[in-house]
């Protein structure tokens, strides 16, 4: 089905997590060591304004991610309701027979409940309801909730993830329910493009209208601690964090998806098992997945900034100009404008500037025409690739061309025409010793027959 157009409507909140363009290139990675001791098996650190990742650790190890799985479930979902603000949902029976006896965190919806789809939304991701994930789930899959799994495989295809494969809607423990921090986010970048996720993840609670099963309003709360400075004594508690997705269980451990914003910086951390129980079972009260996250926050704000390195129309090289007549070179200047993330304390002069281009360029050559390539690499890390555009044009010398095409013609033949010419000069002497032969032998006969007057 496709989007209405209620979905149109992108909130301001969402726009500072919008990426200038989802698929806009591969993302850059560069190899910086916050000296950080962390306690998640895997970390991600991504900033979502360069599309750079600053920090990686096992980021393609499979790992489950509990909870985090709604991430993708809500990308599913939304994508497959034409008006989530007025598409009504029955709560069927199922959800209670499926969630019953699972230890599931819940929203507290009722069977028999009827919910818009936005509001199923917001009762998965701010409290963490399995059961509102399953509602989605069994409503897009047309009571299939395996059918609405395959859409979710088949999606994490599309998207390019590698290490990804789900097994139902919610996150609860499966060996065959995993993903990798990179592939986390990728999804994660992707959901943020659509509208209300962002939003909807960052709230401290959501308070529920009355409905046909309640006749009061309901208020259910975020599980993310990064969010809430009254849980733990603001233990984990972060000022720039926004949202977005919790999850836990024993063989998932602590897991967390979340984004921070500060001075026009913004970023996105995932963190992948973090132990919540140790090895003789008993739980860890340990937030380490939190802990992590905001470490690595706190490193990037506090260490990195955005570094204008070319701008569109430098000159960055010179090319060798062939059949210009009073023209032999032309400067060349980069097409587009590019910054970097870097440390405070590096330079741009130490950005290196590896070239692609030909030794020389014919005319006719119109200014603006791509010639080569430089790369930009810092630290042996490629930064970018730009377009060297001709800086002026060049008109073609048909006399300078003809002279260096013969030119050419001979010198690429030398070796055929050096031996022509010693072929010409053996026949030429040939030619002259049979003359020379020739005249030779009448001369001997004239001499042979001169008359006795001659003697």
């Amino acid at each position: 089905m496709k989007k209405g157009t209620s979905k149109s409507i992108i909130c301001v909140f969402l726009a500072l997590f919008m990426l200038v363009s989802v698929f806009s290139g591969s993302v850059s990675a560069l190899p910086y060591d916050p000296e950080i001791e962390t306690h998640a098996e895997a970390l991600l650190l991504l900033n979502l304004d360069t599309d750079t990742i600053l920090y990686e650790k096992n980021a393609d190890e499979r790992l489950e991610p509990a909870s985090i799985t709604k991430i993708m479930t809500y990308v599913v979902a939304f994508e497959a309701i034409d008006d989530v603000q007025n598409t009504m949902i029955t709560i069927p029976q199922a959800v209670e027979d499926a969630l019953t006896g699972t230890g599931s965190s819940m929203s507290g919806i009722m069977v028999g409940e009827e919910l818009s789809a936005y509001e199923l939304f917001n009762l998965m991701l701010v409290p963490s309801g399995n059961d509102a994930a399953l509602a989605l789930a069994l409503y897009v899959g047309g009571g299939s909730e395996a059918k609405f799994v395959d859409m979710m495989n088949q999606k994490a295809q599309e998207l390019g993830c590698k290490n990804t494969h789900f097994k139902n809607p919610h996150g609860l423990h499966d060996p065959d329910h995993y993903t990798s921090a990179r592939d986390q986010m990728i999804i994660t970048k992707y959901a943020l493009s659509l509208p209300y996720f962002a939003q909807i993840s960052n709230q401290l609670y959501y308070t529920l209208r009355p409905t046909n099963m309640y006749a009061a309003e309901r208020d259910v709360y975020t599980t993310n601690r990064m969010l809430n400075q009254n849980i733990d004594d603001g233990a984990y508690y972060y000022r720039y964090a926004q949202g977005i997705k919790t999850g836990s269980h024993d063989e998932a451990g602590y897991c967390l998806v979340s984004t921070a914003i500060r001075d026009g910086y913004s970023y996105l951390c995932v963190a992948l098992g973090s132990p919540s129980v140790d090895a003789e079972g008993n739980d860890i009260y340990t937030h380490g997945e939190m802990l992590d996250s905001r470490a690595l926050y706190q490193w990037a704000f506090e260490n990195f900034e955005l570094k204008k390195i070319v701008k569109a129309g430098d000159i960055k090289g010179e090319i060798k100009i062939d059949y210009s007549w009073g023209k032999d070179s032309m400067l060349l200047y980069v097409e587009k404008s590019f910054s970097a993330l870097l440390p405070y304390n590096v330079e741009t002069s130490s950005i290196l500037y590896q070239y692609d281009l030909p030794e020389s360029v014919p005319a006719p050559i119109k200014a603006g025409d791509v010639i080569g390539t430089v790369t930009l690499v810092y630290a042996d890390q490629e930064l970018t690739t730009l377009n060297l555009l001709a800086s002026e044009s060049a008109e073609k010398s048909d006399l300078l061309y003809t002279f260096d095409a013969g030119k050419e013609l001979i010198f690429k033949n030398w070796l055929t025409t050096l031996l022509f010419i010693v072929g010409v000069l053996l026949l030429i002497y040939i030619l002259l010793v049979i003359i020379y032969n020739h005249k030779k032998k009448k001369l001997r006969r004239t001499k042979r027959y001169r008359s006795p007057e001659e003697k």
